[in-house]
C-alpha cells in the first residue's frame, strides 16, 4: 500500500454581498500512478472566474492570500490493483462529501460514482475504490465537493441571544432582504448594522466548527472579495449551524473546536469581504440535500423578542 498524492479541498467560504458559501470544491487529474504525485488541484472560484491552482504534490497554495481555509483533505492510495479515494475532515464537526466524474465516461468503481459520504469530526473515510487507469489517455477526472454539516440535520425551534455586545438594534437587512438575501443558504439571513469592533456574542451553545480569522479589508465589488471574509461557524447539538460573518481583522476570539455557552465573546465585527459596510451577518444553516439552507430562528433582542418576517 502506498499514498499517490495529497490533495487540499478548501471551502469557497464566499460573500456574495454578505452572503457565505460553504460548500468546497476541488478538481483533482492525473490521479493514478507516478505523475500523481504531481497533480494540481484546482478550486473553484463561487464567482464562476478562473479556478485558482493549488501544488498537490506540496500542498503548497500558489496564492496563498486567496486560498479559502480548507474543509478537508483528499488521499489517493494504491492498494492491491485499486486506488482508494480517503476523504479527511479538518473540521470540528461533521461534513459530507461527494466524489464523483468530471465527464460522462466516468470510471469504474466500488461504490458507483458519484459517490458519497459522511465524515465524522476530525476523522478519515473511504469514499469509494477506484480501478486503477491502464489507458494510454490516462485517467479521467474527477470532482470531490464537500458541504459542511451532518446531512438532514433538523434545527430544533430554540431561542436565539442577541449576537451583539450592545443594546443599540440596527437590522441592514432581514430575511428575504433582496439585496443578498434571496438564495437558500441566506434566505433567514439577518445583517446586523454596528460599528467595527462590535463584541460579537455566541447566540447558543455550540462547539466552534470552522473559523477565518487572516483578512484585512472590504473589497466591495471585486470578484476575489468573495473568499476575503472572516467568520466563525459554531454548530449545535441538533446539527444546524450558526454563521457570524465578516468580523474584523484578527478579530475572532475562539479556536477551532472550542465549545462555547451562549453570551460567550466570539469575536469582533468588521467590514471584511463583499461587504458594502460594517455589519454582523447573523445566519442558522443546515445541510440538505448536499447544500446549506438557512432556517428561520427566533431570538431575543435588547428590547424584547425580535420579529423577523420575509
Amino acid at each position: 500500500m502506498r499514498t499517490l498524492s495529497v490533495h487540499w479541498v478548501a471551502a469557497a467560504g464566499s460573500l456574495l454581498a454578505c452572503t457565505l458559501a460553504s460548500s468546497a470544491t476541488l478538481r483533482a487529474s492525473s490521479l493514478h500512478g507516478p505523475a500523481a504525485r504531481h497533480a494540481t488541484a484546482r478550486h473553484a472560484d463561487p464567482a464562476g472566474g478562473a479556478a485558482r491552482v493549488v501544488d498537490a504534490g506540496t500542498t503548497r497554495p500558489i496564492a496563498p492570500e486567496a486560498a479559502a481555509p480548507a474543509v478537508a483533505r483528499l488521499q489517493w492510495v494504491h492498494s492491491g490493483g485499486v486506488d482508494e479515494a480517503w476523504a479527511d475532515n479538518l473540521l470540528d464537526g461533521p461534513i459530507e462529501v461527494m466524489l464523483e466524474a468530471d465527464s460522462a465516461d466516468a470510471p469504474r468503481a466500488e461504490p458507483r460514482l458519484p459517490a458519497r459520504a459522511t465524515v465524522p469530526t476530525r476523522t478519515r473515510v473511504l469514499v469509494t475504490r477506484v480501478a486503477s487507469s491502464t489507458g494510454a489517455t490516462g485517467p479521467p477526472r474527477l470532482v470531490l465537493r464537500a458541504v459542511v454539516g451532518p446531512p438532514g440535520a433538523h434545527a430544533r425551534d430554540v431561542e436565539y441571544g442577541y449576537p451583539l455586545g450592545t443594546d443599540e438594534l440596527r437590522i441592514g437587512q432581514a430575511w428575504d432582504g433582496g439585496f443578498s438575501h434571496a438564495d437558500a443558504q441566506n434566505r433567514h439571513a439577518v445583517d446586523f448594522a454596528t460599528p467595527i469592533g462590535t463584541q460579537v456574542l455566541a447566540a447558543r451553545d455550540g462547539t466552534v466548527m470552522h473559523l477565518e480569522s487572516r483578512y484585512r479589508e472590504a473589497v466591495p465589488g471585486a470578484g476575489e472579495a468573495m473568499t476575503r471574509a472572516n467568520f466563525v461557524r459554531v454548530i449545535h447539538e441538533d446539527g444546524s449551524m450558526a454563521l457570524y460573518a465578516h468580523l474584523d481583522a484578527d478579530g475572532v476570539l475562539v479556536r477551532q473546536g472550542q465549545r462555547v455557552r451562549r453570551g460567550e465573546p466570539l469575536a469582533r465585527s468588521g467590514n471584511t469581504g463583499l461587504s458594502s459596510g460594517p455589519h454582523l451577518h447573523f445566519a442558522v444553516q443546515v445541510n440538505r440535500g448536499f447544500r446549506l439552507e438557512s432556517v428561520p430562528f427566533r431570538m431575543f433582542g435588547p428590547q424584547g423578542i425580535l420579529r423577523f418576517q420575509p
